[in-house]
């Protein structure tokens, strides 16, 4: 409260006083760094350039987010669900930070009106709005640290607008969304049963690989073949949307590789402005808000 208080003054002799406010209305708390938050929501296609001439863009703050984000909703899940195990504590969470998610809270805390992008980018509004959020996640990180970090998400984000009971029942079949993505895209996966062991108590445990054209994309452990088969699925959905990893996949055996690969259509998770655009070269034009 105190904090809040002495920032709120300092806000008094600030120029950009809207966009604190803005950000503000947001967080529930006023940032200290501001340009932060600023560059979080700056899409690659937008053009900005720093005074030294460098790309701004909100790529590297999503990386941080996107660690960030797993580690607190890990942490979340794991206070709530006490004695459940690793298998539905990773699902559960998978659920909650899963693009498709991602992109309906930023929604929900009104982040689509505040990115700021190009019309030229034809792909934009595939995951824009959940990489954002992410990026957004990774502002507040460095701002604030990880204990302010974890007290947004748990209390405007989680109690708000995600409800765990619910979300920890809810059926993802990864499995056959990957399929689904290898039909559309042309793309030859197999799971196949790597290794069977058991654990200290005698339970058969199983670890499936992911192959997509031979090359290995994820690798699930579970009780079951189908647990691991799901987790190893989880993870190659992960790996399919980096295009480092689909330049790895062969183009000649056994179907080409579409030019263009189709994002996955991810399992929808329940849960509950101020725009501005800028300019960018005199090329482009100008998109209208984010439809995330």
């Amino acid at each position: 409260m105190l904090r809040n208080t002495i920032d709120k003054i300092r806000l008094l002799f600030r120029k950009e006083r809207e966009s604190y406010l803005r950000f503000y209305r947001i967080l529930g708390f006023y940032p200290r760094q501001i340009h932060l938050y600023e560059q979080a929501l700056l899409h690659k296609s937008s053009s900005v350039r720093s005074d030294k001439g460098r790309p701004l863009n909100n790529e590297r703050l999503e990386f941080l987010g996107d660690a960030i984000l797993d580690a607190i909703v890990g942490d979340i899940v794991y206070q709530r669900f006490e004695g459940k195990r690793e298998g539905f504590l990773t699902n559960t969470r998978s659920k909650i930070v899963q693009r498709e998610t991602l992109n309906k809270l930023a929604v929900q805390i009104g982040l689509d009106k505040l990115i700021k992008f190009s019309s030229r980018s034809s792909s934009h509004n595939n995951y824009m709005c959940g990489n954002a959020f992410e990026a957004f996640i990774g502002a507040i990180y460095l701002d604030q640290g990880y204990d302010r970090c974890k007290e947004f998400i748990e209390t405007r984000i989680i109690n708000r607008y995600i409800d765990l009971d619910k979300v920890s029942r809810k059926e993802v079949n990864f499995k056959s969304k990957l399929i689904e993505w290898s039909q559309k895209n042309k793309m030859e996966i197999s799971f196949e049963l790597i290794e069977q062991t058991i654990d200290h108590e005698s339970n058969p445990i199983f670890q499936t690989e992911v192959r997509i054209k031979g090359v290995p994309a994820g690798k699930g452990i579970g009780y079951s073949k189908k647990e691991s088969q799901q987790n190893a699925a989880r993870l190659a959905i992960k790996r399919v949307k980096d295009p480092t990893f689909l330049a790895t996949i062969p183009t000649d055996i056994p179907n080409d590789t579409p030019e263009e690969t189709e994002p996955i259509e991810e399992q929808e998770v329940t849960i509950g402005t101020m725009g501005e655009m800028i300019p960018e070269s005199t090329e482009s034009t100008l998109a209208e808000p984010a439809e995330c």
